[in-house]
């Protein structure tokens, strides 16, 4: 019982203490009342005592200089204990600081019996001069202070007229007076009860720790996604030298047979093998039939780029960026948002995009931190449905460049209202508009997988569950909205039609999309075969991903089996290029497979059967657009 009243005792004096110092005395009375009362202890604050004591010390010593006329006792007390932002701030205090020098000054001419020691009033009269040259020279403006100035060098002051009113009797008093009150004032100001100290103290360390704590966090996660693009990175160049390595052995046991290698097929294997920056100025520069080209210019491409130093784009005001969007003028908010597109699409690929990027995240510029149904009514996602063409237009434009970049894509998905919102968009905006393509840009990207290295288990902490908004889209039915306007593509425009395919394919890659199009799989075939045939050939790879996931479904293969589909790809085998015969020839194969799944795919976390089809096209370089889709759409942002 002892251990639980301590505390409670000392807590009671804490209240008691504050109460005191606010001067509430009718609550005080009360409160020691009824702490009497109820039998509470109430323990004295050591703290609160001691400072009061120490405070009362001090401002006796001074007054007791004061009235001694001891000069260096007092302003050595002065300066010690009174504070320089006081001091040199507050002109209640430097007034009465310069008055006391006149006090010390001529202490020895109002209190001397007889004739003043000559040597101690020269003494005292030179450190006043001092003080007036020195930390006095700032009054010296003042009208009220100016006559005294003159005071160190008129021979007899009691004579002077200017200096009549020092030597009254009354003079005296009232400036100690001054000083008492002075002192009171400064000293309870300094002794804060502590209770007020540790609310305050605790606060300020709370609010520091939640800022600190915070930067950490944004700091890992960018760390974080820094790491994991370079082990994509290093993935993708494995799996690139794998398919390399194995076309070599394939090459190399057909020498033994007595096959030659042409300079052509040495080219096409050692620009793969080359970085992104050197493949478009070596694949018509560089004569590999040289003896040692191939060999001298894949150690060149390894060599380390010195990179150039990038300036760090100035900080924004988040806070009044939001507030503009959200209720300024149509063309204010126009203005804005082409802006804030600007800097990030505009700015230098790596430390400072990404830096761009994570100002806009941590501020949550789009708020998509915010799930309450008042904030979402007055939030910046809300410029999708405005009134304004335009404002509805560069809202699309920045979400797509959002969704262009990892972290961005990360970030957008942190609020099922997103998706949903340009799920609405994609559908009531007119036929190929700016902003319909852009929401169709950001949907493809949302579209791509997440896949998290599992040594990253810190980032992988930090990051959503993987391809949830894939799933949201097809259970939402945005494969049979994809399906209805590729019906007719030559309505649409290049962007809209590489992007619906290409989010079509990533949509078809999951066990639930399979299934959809296994619900009208007559009309998805019929609408993929008219598309192996269309003029823009970048669509292919993703007419062919399509293709062939959606053939591991029996129902479909019957369907399309039904329909002649493999007389329809090998008329397109006697026209296509080497690359799209050899993915037709997989395609058919896919279709005559006999192989029977047990019932229909229900899971929506089908990682083997994935990561098996990745490899295995990986591997053989047949399909390395297709699989994510992102080849070439994910970076696009379409502009006016």
């Amino acid at each position: 019982m002892g251990d639980i009243l301590a505390p409670e005792s000392e807590l009671l004096g804490l209240v008691k203490e504050y109460l005191d110092f606010v001067e509430f005395e009718d609550t005080l009375k009360t409160f020691s009342k009824e702490c009497k009362i109820k039998g509470k202890p109430v323990s004295k604050t050591t703290g609160g005592s001691l400072r009061d004591s120490q405070s009362l010390i001090i401002q006796k010593d001074l007054i007791a200089a004061f009235d001694s006329g001891d000069q260096k006792v007092f302003f050595d007390l002065w300066e010690e204990h009174i504070p320089s932002s006081i001091q040199d701030g507050d002109s209640v205090a430097q007034k009465l600081e310069f008055y006391l020098h006149i006090h010390f000054a001529i202490y020895l001419l109002k209190h001397s019996i007889g004739r003043p020691d000559k040597e101690e009033l020269d003494e005292r009269i030179s450190y006043f001069k001092t003080y007036l040259e020195t930390k006095g020279a700032a009054l010296s403006q003042t009208t009220e202070f100016l006559p005294f100035y003159a005071l160190p060098f008129v021979p007899n002051p009691m004579a002077h007229p200017s200096f009549k009113e020092l030597f009254q009797d009354s003079w005296t008093p009232e400036l100690k007076l001054k000083l008492e009150k002075f002192l009171a004032l400064i000293f309870k100001a300094s002794s804060t009860p502590k209770l007020l100290t540790l609310y305050k103290e605790n606060g300020q360390g709370n609010k520091e720790m939640l800022q600190q704590l915070h930067q950490q966090l944004v700091e890992a996660e960018r760390r974080s996604m820094t790491y994991l693009k370079r082990y994509n990175k290093i993935q993708a160049d494995y799996h690139n030298l794998i398919g390399v390595t194995a076309e070599l052995v394939d090459s190399l046991e057909a020498t033994v047979s007595g096959r030659m290698i042409t300079p052509e097929y040495l080219q096409s294997v050692c620009v793969r093998l080359f970085s992104n920056q050197m493949r478009q100025s070596l694949a018509h520069s560089v004569d590999f039939t040289r003896p040692g080209t191939a060999s001298t210019m894949l150690r060149a491409s390894l060599a380390p780029v010195k990179l150039k130093d990038v300036p760090l784009l100035p900080s924004l005001d988040y806070e009044k960026l939001k507030k503009d969007l959200v209720l300024g003028s149509d063309r204010l908010k126009a203005f804005l948002l082409q802006a804030l597109r600007w800097r990030l699409t505009t700015s230098h690929p790596g430390e400072q995009r990404e830096t761009v990027l994570q100002a806009y995240i941590s501020n949550d510029l789009l708020d998509c931190h915010s799930h309450s149904q008042f904030s979402s009514q007055r939030s910046v996602l809300q410029l999708l449905h405005s009134k304004s063409k335009v404002v509805r237009q560069y809202m699309a434009q920045l979400i797509n460049a959002f969704a262009s970049l990892a972290e961005g894509r990360l970030y957008l998905s942190q609020n099922t209202k997103v998706l949903r919102m340009l799920e609405e968009r994609l559908k009531e905006e007119d036929k190929d508009t700016v902003t319909r393509e852009n929401v169709l840009g950001a949907l493809q990207k949302f579209s791509l997988r997440y896949k998290y290295p599992q040594k990253l288990e810190f980032a992988c902490a930090l990051l959503p569950p993987r391809r949830p908004l894939q799933t949201a889209m097809i259970r939402d039915g945005l494969i049979f909205w994809l399906i209805d306007i590729l019906k007719d593509p030559d309505c649409l425009s290049d962007y809209m039609l590489e992007y619906s395919v290409a989010l079509l394919m990533n949509l078809c890659l999951r066990s639930a999309g399979k299934n959809m199009c296994a619900k009208v799989a007559g009309l998805v075939l019929k609408v993929l075969s008219d598309l192996l045939g269309h003029e823009n050939h970048e669509i292919q790879p993703y007419v062919n991903g399509a293709l062939y996931s959606i053939l591991s479904i029996p129902s479909i293969r019957e369907e399309a089996r039904a329909m002649g589909m493999e007389d329809i790809l090998r008329c397109f085998i006697k026209e296509g290029s080497a690359e799209m015969i050899r993915q037709i020839e997989f395609i058919i194969k896919q279709l005559n497979s006999e192989e029977l799944l047990d019932g229909v795919l229900e899971s929506d976390d089908e990682e083997e059967e994935d990561d098996e089809f990745k490899v295995r096209f990986l591997v053989s370089s047949l399909l390395s657009g297709f699989v994510s889709g992102d080849e070439r759409p994910s970076c696009a942002i379409r502009e006016d």
